[in-house]
């Protein structure tokens, strides 16, 4: 008890729920499935931190996703709210007299610096009993207590499985690709490019229509300004850079990879000119089995086969890429290396090029994971003994 207020101070009581709440907290998550998941883990820490009975998570995504599938299509909620249990109080159901009510909304995505949720959040949770939250993008969950930092890390890496169908699909999947095999994220989608203002010669005219159609008024980085931002590791890599630098790491040709990746995918034959045995899902699905699914459900799909897979690279840091990296951390497996964007840049505007070229970025990568830089590093602060 702190001021009258019921939020637990006690780090020795972690799993210690308090017999009554401060009322109730649903999580509104936006963007794609990896990006809903962390705000959905944020959120389960934030409701601990404020006492707060966690309902099931609203997924809100852009229309022009043709995404329609929810928290339930894609996780198994009753292991969800299983796992849980404990650690925070979660609902399927409201009571009667707040179900039929809309949550006051409190956006706390875009709140800076030293944003504190019992501070900010507490009153209006207090004062309306049923709130709505997007969580902050900056918020410091290092400083949360221990009771708030085990709830997400118990929502994290144990609760979010994915439904039995989903799985059956993730472990069929599995089984169907050749083993050993290297689960390889590659971003270089037209959206994806559009946003990082960068550009591109020597693609074919699709791309190049793909790309401007996708940036509205989003213009690319021309002259000096492009050079900087180029060496600054912002530009995505092209499937021809990826399989130069998986050559580069003495990848071989016939290594069984399986591409995690959207369906927009540009300028693939880049990657598989050189590596021939490329899976897909939906070369590994059924056609009706893969026109059935949507964004979600796909994307599950490539988290489920990632965190399984004998080793993992990825050519962006984005949400997929940290989750993963988390989740094969937690379960002991360390072959996990992103492809360093900003050495392959800096290299070439040196004039590197060819072995050379090759040397050097061997050198950069097999350094990193020796220090640990490009290894999987979970992105939390979980001791992995909760």
């Amino acid at each position: 008890m702190a001021g009258g207020l019921l939020v637990a101070r006690d780090t020795r009581d972690r799993d210690a729920l308090p017999a009554e709440r401060n009322g109730y907290i649903r999580v509104d998550c936006y963007g794609g499935l990896n990006q809903m998941r962390r705000d959905l883990c944020d959120g389960v820490g934030i409701a601990r931190l404020l006492n707060a009975t966690l309902v099931l998570p609203k997924f809100e995504v852009a229309a022009y996703w043709n995404e329609s599938s929810g928290f339930a299509d894609v996780f198994d909620v009753d292991y969800f709210i299983e796992q849980m249990n404990g650690f925070v109080e979660v609902l399927k159901e409201l009571p009667a007299e707040i179900a039929s009510k809309e949550p006051v909304h409190v956006d706390c995505s875009k709140r800076k610096g030293q944003f504190d949720y019992v501070e900010s959040i507490l009153p209006s949770l207090l004062e309306h009993h049923y709130i709505s939250i997007t969580p902050a993008m900056s918020q410091r969950r290092d400083r949360y207590p221990l009771y708030a930092k085990a709830a997400l890390c118990q929502a994290c890496y144990s609760a979010l499985r994915l439904t039995r169908a989903l799985e059956k699909k993730g472990s069929e999947l599995l089984q169907a690709i050749p083993k050993p095999f290297l689960s390889l994220h590659l971003r270089f989608e037209p959206d994806m490019v559009a946003y990082s203002q960068c550009e591109y010669f020597g693609l074919s005219l699709a791309s190049m229509e793909a790309i401007k159609a996708a940036r509205g008024d989003r213009k690319p980085w021309t002259g000096e300004a492009a050079r900087i931002w180029r060496n600054r590791g912002k530009c995505p890599l092209t499937p021809n850079e990826t399989a130069f630098i998986l050559q580069s790491l003495s990848i071989p040709a016939n290594t069984s990879i399986y591409l995690a990746a959207g369906d927009g995918l540009m300028e693939l034959q880049g990657l598989t000119s050189s590596y021939t045995n490329v899976v897909t899902k939906s070369t590994l699905l059924s056609n009706e089995d893969y026109t059935s699914m949507h964004g979600n459900t796909k994307a599950a799909l490539d988290y489920y086969v990632a965190i399984n897979s004998d080793s993992y690279m990825a050519t962006y840091f984005g949400n997929m890429d940290k989750m993963v990296a988390a989740m094969r951390a937690f379960k002991g497996m360390y072959k996990t290396l992103f492809l360093s964007r900003r050495a392959f840049a800096e290299f070439t505007s040196k004039g590197l090029k060819g072995k050379e070229l090759m040397e050097a970025l061997w050198k950069v990568h097999n350094d990193d994971f020796v220090m640990g830089r490009g290894s999987a590093l979970p992105d939390c602060f979980c001791d992995f003994k909760l």
